[in-house]
């Protein structure tokens, strides 16, 4: 049944849409005057930082605001009908039919206890009154078509015993049950590896060719809305502030806020020190906090006090693009194409001494067969397996891969958190792999300290940010006196960029850029010789994540700090860091320079990851290599190579050997060491993944 073939309107049209929030005390605008219009099979992208109402605008349209939330002003048309005027009915039956949604989180959508199978068929069920035989043959139908391995067996499946990847795909299968004309995403990717992600992309692209569907993409990552969408729209502090296709808003965009997020992401050709990232200065506004006229005014380069904020500023079109708008004023007077006015150009640190040295590393975990209970056989986890690297002195060394493939288990290790197995650790040539944290001295405390993913969990709620740094002081013994931890703790306030009035606020007070400013302060407290960064910044906006960024670069060249930087993105490994390890499965498949990594011969692997990221740049072509299956456990590796059941040039190697034997570390030239049974003379022919379009 084709539910488009009897409208032939836009499927979704938002007409100067405001939405409110009421408090006790006030009325907060959460929305305000915005429009966008989503044509039958099209992809319309909305992207922003968060707190901007992109996922107020999601909640709009499925009329799910909560009891403080209020559309006060415009409409919200689904194929031409007011949702705002539907009852509960027929807004019920709109919701499950024609309109889904898909969250960020895929376990919070689904029912823990319920197997997927029943979860899948109530869909039909409910809403089209279909029998059990059918709603299964449906289900069936679905799970093949989101390319789950062995579909039966997943029905059968309960919600714990799937992957992250594996359970959003089941949730936009949900979504795709009663084959619905919209779909909104809001974030269905945050949480996924960035090949995972790559794989659910393309699945989205594809089913929405296949059952024809409009879609409404909400992301803060411009390079998955340039694969995913038709158009998008940009917003910032409730409004929507450039809207047009693809190609319109990424090479001739209209808004100084667009420019500004552009060039606050790291694309190829970005360079820590030549091509620094430009942060975009100031804050984002609260919202009972906005400026008069523009709202991005405060924060833009192009300025016009007594014009941009005289009044309220409304969409205008562009001259010769019928679809393509601009919330500036000024849009036609600025030279859109002006060379970038570089950032401050960086001298390089040069690399020192070795400062941490790993030998033939590795952790192993036991755990019972039976972990509930505690019966059976014992089985082991194989975390880390033969981990040997060395890093210098104001050096950056990234390690990269996909979750479970063992870069945190490293990094507890080397935090004194876990002891190793086998191998050894050396930092300043003394062995610290078999002392625990509570065992070791001050000073190796704090010289290996860690600045964490995720900035909320790390501070302490009902501490003031001053104490909680004057804390780490105290713990590694500097100052005599708690006026000379006082003055310290103000310095390292100005090291990392934070007014020192901020010392007597509590974290609450914080956005998370400021929270995980106060995280790097108090992991330079002591002076650190080493800092693992783990994914310091993948919880934080674009924008935040460029100055973060260059504040970690910037605190490196002055204290001469080796960083171990742990990411899946590999668009910021390639700007900051100096050398590269990809670890697959508890083992370095590949380490070598960045140019060495980022341009061919690659491990497999690393070929797909780089195939796998999103780039936000229209001149770039990347092959297409998207891995089939999830990471297999380290409970029960694979035979042989730990790649070799996901990787496309298996075939090439002769006599099963990729099955029977884990290949061995080749250096290739100037010490670019690769773990691959792979011929010279095939990787010698290998093409770049990421090629910039000839113009």
């Amino acid at each position: 049944m084709n539910k488009l073939a009897e409208y032939d309107g836009p499927i979704l049209e938002i007409d100067k849409l405001s939405i409110s929030f009421f408090t006790r005390l006030r009325e907060i605008p959460a929305v305000m005057d915005f429009s966008v219009a989503v044509q039958p099979g099209e992809a319309v992208g909305l992207v922003g930082e968060s707190g901007c109402g992109k996922s107020t605008v999601a909640l709009g349209v499925m009329q799910d605001l909560g009891k403080n939330g209020r559309v006060v002003g415009g409409s919200i048309k689904f194929k031409g009908r007011d949702l705002a005027k539907m009852t509960p009915d027929e807004l019920r039956d709109v919701r499950g039919n024609e309109i889904a949604m898909i969250y960020q989180e895929p376990m919070a959508s689904l029912n823990p206890a319920m197997k997927i199978g029943k979860q899948l068929m109530e869909v039909p069920m409910i809403h089209e009154g279909v029998n059990k035989e059918e709603a299964y043959r449906r289900a069936l139908e679905v799970v093949t078509d989101v390319r789950l391995p062995d579909p039966e067996r997943m029905l059968n499946s309960f919600p714990h015993q799937l992957s992250g990847g594996q359970q959003q795909r089941i949730v936009i299968a949900m979504a795709l049950m009663s084959k619905p004309a919209l779909l909104i995403l809001d974030e269905p990717t945050t949480a996924l590896d960035v090949t995972v992600e790559a794989a659910v992309v393309e699945l989205v692209r594809d089913l929405g060719k296949k059952y024809g569907t409009s879609m409404l993409f909400i992301s803060h990552n411009l390079g998955l809305i340039l694969e995913t969408c038709d158009r998008l729209c940009v917003m910032y502090s409730g409004e929507a502030v450039e809207r047009g296709s693809i190609s319109d808003v990424f090479d001739e965009m209209q808004h100084p806020y667009t420019q500004a997020l552009f060039r606050s992401i790291p694309l190829p050709g970005a360079d820590k020190n030549s091509r620094p990232l430009v942060a975009i200065p100031g804050n984002f506004p609260l919202p009972h906090e906005r400026p008069p006229g523009c709202n991005f005014g405060p924060r833009c380069d192009y300025f016009e006090e007594g014009r941009c904020d005289a009044g309220d500023i409304m969409m205008d079109a562009v001259p010769g693009n019928d679809r393509h708008h601009t919330r500036c004023l000024k849009f036609d007077e600025i030279d859109w194409n002006a060379p970038i006015s570089v950032g401050e150009q960086k001298e390089k640190a040069p690399v020192g001494e070795v400062v941490l040295k790993m030998e033939n590393l590795k952790k192993y975990y036991e755990v019972a067969a039976n972990a509930l209970f505690g019966g059976g056989d014992k089985k082991v986890v194989k975390a880390n397996e033969t981990l040997s690297f060395e890093a210098r002195e104001s050096e950056t060394l990234a390690i990269v891969g996909e979750s479970g493939c063992g870069k945190s288990t490293f990094a507890k290790v080397l935090m004194g958190l876990e002891t190793a197995t086998e191998g050894q650790i050396l930092l300043d040539n003394r062995n610290i792999e078999s002392t625990p944290i509570e065992e070791r001295d001050t000073k190796t405390v704090s010289d290996v300290q860690m600045v964490f993913q995720n900035p909320f969990d790390t501070l302490n709620p009902s501490m003031t940010v001053g104490r909680q740094i004057i804390r780490a002081l105290e713990i590694f013994g500097i100052g005599k006196n708690e006026a000379e931890r006082r003055k310290r703790m103000l310095e390292l306030l100005d090291l990392v960029k934070l007014p020192r009035a901020f010392a007597e606020r509590m974290p609450r007070q914080l956005s998370g850029g400021q929270k995980q400013r106060v995280g790097i302060a108090r992991a330079f407290a002591g002076d650190a010789r080493i800092v693992v960064a783990d994914e310091p910044v993948s919880a934080l906006d674009v924008s935040v994540q460029a100055a973060v960024t260059d504040l970690l670069m910037e605190i490196q060249r002055e204290q001469k700090t080796t960083l171990l930087f742990i990411s899946h993105d590999l668009s910021i490994v390639r700007y900051l860091s100096d050398r590269v390890m990809v670890m697959y499965l508890g083992h370095v498949v590949e380490l070598g320079t960045t140019d060495q990594v980022f341009s061919p011969p690659y491990h497999p692997y690393t070929e797909a990851l780089l195939s796998a990221v999103p780039i936000a740049d229209t001149s770039i072509e990347k092959q297409h290599i998207v891995l089939d299956g999830d990471i297999p456990s380290a409970m029960n590796p694979p035979s042989g190579c730990p790649f070799q059941t996901r990787c496309r040039w298996k075939s090439e190697v002769p006599g099963g050997l990729c099955d029977q034997e884990i290949p061995p570390v080749r250096t290739l030239e100037d010490g670019h060491q690769v773990k691959c049974h792979l011929a010279q003379d095939i990787l010698d022919r290998m093409e770049p993944v990421i090629k910039i379009a000839a113009e």
